[in-house]
Protein backbone atom coordinates (compact mmCIF):
# COMPACT_ATOMS: atom_id res chain seq x y z
CA UNK A 1 0.00 0.00 0.00
CA UNK A 2 1.15 3.39 -0.95
CA UNK A 3 2.27 5.65 2.28
CA UNK A 4 0.14 8.55 0.99
CA UNK A 5 -0.18 9.87 4.66
CA UNK A 6 4.00 10.06 5.12
CA UNK A 7 5.83 12.42 4.50
CA UNK A 8 8.50 10.91 3.38
CA UNK A 9 6.67 9.30 0.16
CA UNK A 10 6.24 12.65 -1.30
CA UNK A 11 9.56 14.24 -0.53
CA UNK A 12 10.88 11.52 -2.79
CA UNK A 13 8.00 11.88 -5.28
CA UNK A 14 8.31 15.48 -5.35
CA UNK A 15 11.99 15.45 -5.88
CA UNK A 16 11.38 14.25 -9.69
CA UNK A 17 7.26 15.37 -10.06
CA UNK A 18 7.52 18.63 -11.90
CA UNK A 19 3.66 18.34 -12.32
CA UNK A 20 0.29 15.99 -11.59
CA UNK A 21 -3.43 15.95 -11.80
CA UNK A 22 -4.89 14.38 -8.84
CA UNK A 23 -8.06 12.55 -10.14
CA UNK A 24 -9.41 15.05 -12.92
CA UNK A 25 -7.36 18.16 -15.09
CA UNK A 26 -7.68 21.81 -12.85
CA UNK A 27 -9.64 22.73 -15.71
CA UNK A 28 -11.94 20.38 -14.81
CA UNK A 29 -12.63 21.18 -11.58
CA UNK A 30 -13.00 24.76 -12.58
CA UNK A 31 -15.72 23.90 -13.74
CA UNK A 32 -17.50 22.85 -10.28
CA UNK A 33 -15.15 25.50 -8.09
CA UNK A 34 -15.88 28.86 -10.85
CA UNK A 35 -20.23 29.03 -10.12
CA UNK A 36 -19.21 29.60 -6.38
CA UNK A 37 -16.39 32.03 -7.01
CA UNK A 38 -19.15 34.04 -9.12
CA UNK A 39 -19.55 37.72 -6.88
CA UNK A 40 -16.96 36.60 -4.90
CA UNK A 41 -14.52 40.47 -4.49
CA UNK A 42 -11.27 39.62 -6.55
CA UNK A 43 -9.19 40.44 -3.08
CA UNK A 44 -11.12 37.06 -1.52
CA UNK A 45 -8.84 35.26 0.33
CA UNK A 46 -8.75 31.36 -0.93
CA UNK A 47 -6.84 28.30 0.77
CA UNK A 48 -5.47 25.33 -1.42
CA UNK A 49 -4.90 22.50 0.90
CA UNK A 50 -2.65 19.75 -0.20
CA UNK A 51 -1.67 21.83 -3.07
CA UNK A 52 0.90 19.37 -4.59
CA UNK A 53 2.67 19.94 -7.73
CA UNK A 54 -1.13 20.94 -9.06
CA UNK A 55 -1.42 24.28 -11.01
CA UNK A 56 -5.02 24.50 -9.38
CA UNK A 57 -3.87 27.52 -8.03
CA UNK A 58 -2.98 28.52 -11.71
CA UNK A 59 -6.27 28.58 -12.87
CA UNK A 60 -8.02 30.30 -9.81
CA UNK A 61 -5.49 33.33 -10.07
CA UNK A 62 -6.82 33.18 -13.97
CA UNK A 63 -10.42 33.48 -12.57
CA UNK A 64 -9.26 36.65 -10.96
CA UNK A 65 -8.74 35.58 -7.59
CA UNK A 66 -4.89 36.00 -6.36
CA UNK A 67 -4.83 35.66 -2.83
CA UNK A 68 -4.71 32.18 -2.88
CA UNK A 69 -2.67 30.43 0.19
CA UNK A 70 -1.26 27.61 -1.25
CA UNK A 71 -0.51 24.61 1.49
CA UNK A 72 1.00 21.65 1.44
CA UNK A 73 3.86 19.60 4.48
CA UNK A 74 6.38 19.14 1.56
CA UNK A 75 8.55 22.29 0.84
CA UNK A 76 9.87 20.68 -2.48
CA UNK A 77 5.94 21.05 -3.74
CA UNK A 78 5.61 24.26 -2.79
CA UNK A 79 8.66 24.67 -4.74
CA UNK A 80 6.98 23.42 -7.98
CA UNK A 81 4.15 25.14 -7.33
CA UNK A 82 5.92 28.56 -7.38
CA UNK A 83 7.91 27.19 -10.81
CA UNK A 84 4.87 26.22 -12.27
CA UNK A 85 2.81 29.74 -11.17
CA UNK A 86 5.92 31.51 -12.74
CA UNK A 87 6.07 29.44 -16.03
CA UNK A 88 2.21 30.81 -16.45
CA UNK A 89 2.29 34.30 -15.50
CA UNK A 90 6.75 35.05 -15.34
CA UNK A 91 5.89 36.27 -12.07
CA UNK A 92 4.63 34.43 -8.40
CA UNK A 93 1.65 36.43 -6.73
CA UNK A 94 0.07 33.72 -4.52
CA UNK A 95 1.02 32.59 -1.01
CA UNK A 96 3.08 29.15 -0.28
CA UNK A 97 3.26 28.13 2.90
CA UNK A 98 4.40 24.75 4.79
CA UNK A 99 1.67 23.14 7.23
CA UNK A 100 0.09 19.89 7.77
CA UNK A 101 -3.70 19.92 6.64
CA UNK A 102 -4.54 17.68 9.94
CA UNK A 103 -3.18 20.50 12.51
CA UNK A 104 -4.11 23.79 10.38
CA UNK A 105 -2.87 26.86 12.47
CA UNK A 106 -3.23 29.86 10.15
CA UNK A 107 -3.02 32.47 12.95
CA UNK A 108 -5.89 34.62 12.86
CA UNK A 109 -6.36 34.58 9.13
CA UNK A 110 -9.60 33.57 7.93
CA UNK A 111 -10.54 32.18 4.53
CA UNK A 112 -13.59 32.91 2.47
CA UNK A 113 -13.04 30.10 0.63
CA UNK A 114 -10.89 26.35 1.20
CA UNK A 115 -10.30 23.99 -1.73
CA UNK A 116 -9.03 20.76 -2.15
CA UNK A 117 -8.44 17.86 -5.22
CA UNK A 118 -8.21 14.74 -3.28
CA UNK A 119 -5.98 16.07 -0.33
CA UNK A 120 -8.73 14.52 2.50
CA UNK A 121 -8.42 11.47 0.21
CA UNK A 122 -4.61 11.12 0.75
CA UNK A 123 -4.88 12.24 4.52
CA UNK A 124 -7.47 8.87 4.92
CA UNK A 125 -5.00 6.98 4.16
CA UNK A 126 -3.34 7.83 7.56
CA UNK A 127 -4.72 7.28 11.39
CA UNK A 128 -7.96 6.91 12.49
CA UNK A 129 -9.80 10.66 12.64
CA UNK A 130 -7.22 12.50 10.17
CA UNK A 131 -10.17 13.35 8.37
CA UNK A 132 -12.19 14.68 11.46
CA UNK A 133 -8.70 16.93 12.66
CA UNK A 134 -8.19 18.26 8.86
CA UNK A 135 -12.52 19.25 9.34
CA UNK A 136 -11.61 20.85 12.76
CA UNK A 137 -8.59 23.18 11.15
CA UNK A 138 -10.69 23.89 7.94
CA UNK A 139 -13.52 25.42 10.35
CA UNK A 140 -11.33 27.65 12.65
CA UNK A 141 -9.47 29.38 9.34
CA UNK A 142 -13.11 29.98 7.80
CA UNK A 143 -15.05 32.71 7.60
CA UNK A 144 -18.95 32.83 8.98
CA UNK A 145 -19.92 32.44 5.83
CA UNK A 146 -16.86 30.82 4.23
CA UNK A 147 -17.07 27.06 2.03
CA UNK A 148 -14.89 24.28 1.47
CA UNK A 149 -15.44 22.89 -1.85
CA UNK A 150 -13.15 19.23 -2.15
CA UNK A 151 -12.70 16.39 -4.77
CA UNK A 152 -13.04 12.74 -3.66
CA UNK A 153 -12.86 9.75 -4.69
CA UNK A 154 -15.20 8.78 -1.91
CA UNK A 155 -18.99 8.92 -2.00
CA UNK A 156 -18.76 8.83 2.38
CA UNK A 157 -15.64 10.77 2.25
CA UNK A 158 -17.09 13.36 4.97
CA UNK A 159 -19.90 11.53 6.66
CA UNK A 160 -17.69 11.63 10.04
CA UNK A 161 -17.23 15.87 10.10
CA UNK A 162 -21.41 16.53 9.78
CA UNK A 163 -20.94 17.51 13.06
CA UNK A 164 -18.90 20.12 11.93
CA UNK A 165 -20.09 21.36 8.73
CA UNK A 166 -23.26 20.99 6.35
CA UNK A 167 -22.43 18.50 3.58
CA UNK A 168 -23.94 18.72 -0.20
CA UNK A 169 -23.11 16.95 -3.13
CA UNK A 170 -22.64 19.30 -5.65
CA UNK A 171 -21.44 17.42 -8.98
CA UNK A 172 -20.11 13.62 -9.73
CA UNK A 173 -17.79 13.54 -12.34
CA UNK A 174 -17.50 10.31 -14.53
CA UNK A 175 -14.26 8.47 -14.70
CA UNK A 176 -12.94 7.43 -18.33
CA UNK A 177 -14.05 4.00 -19.50
CA UNK A 178 -11.66 1.89 -21.72
CA UNK A 179 -14.56 -0.45 -22.81
CA UNK A 180 -18.55 0.38 -23.57
CA UNK A 181 -19.03 -2.48 -20.43
CA UNK A 182 -16.94 -0.97 -17.52
CA UNK A 183 -18.70 0.36 -14.62
CA UNK A 184 -20.09 3.69 -14.31
CA UNK A 185 -17.88 4.99 -11.42
CA UNK A 186 -17.47 8.75 -10.30
CA UNK A 187 -15.62 11.09 -8.36
CA UNK A 188 -17.81 13.57 -5.96
CA UNK A 189 -17.35 17.22 -5.37
CA UNK A 190 -18.80 18.45 -2.23
CA UNK A 191 -19.11 22.01 -0.67
CA UNK A 192 -18.90 22.07 3.04
CA UNK A 193 -20.13 24.83 4.86
CA UNK A 194 -19.85 25.16 8.82
CA UNK A 195 -22.96 24.58 10.72
CA UNK A 196 -24.04 27.50 12.44
CA UNK A 197 -24.06 26.53 15.79
CA UNK A 198 -20.50 25.25 15.74
CA UNK A 199 -18.93 28.79 14.81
Amino acid sequence: MTDFDKQSYWHERFASERSFEWLIPSSTFMGVLAPYLQGLAGSTRILHLGSGTSDLHNHIREHGFPDVTNVDYEPLALDRGRELENARFGDVQTKYVVADATRLDMGDTKYQVVVDKSTADAIACGEDGAVLSMARGVRRCLDEDGFWISLSFSPTRYEHVRPLFNVELIGKIPTPKHKPTDPNIFYYCYLLRPRREQL
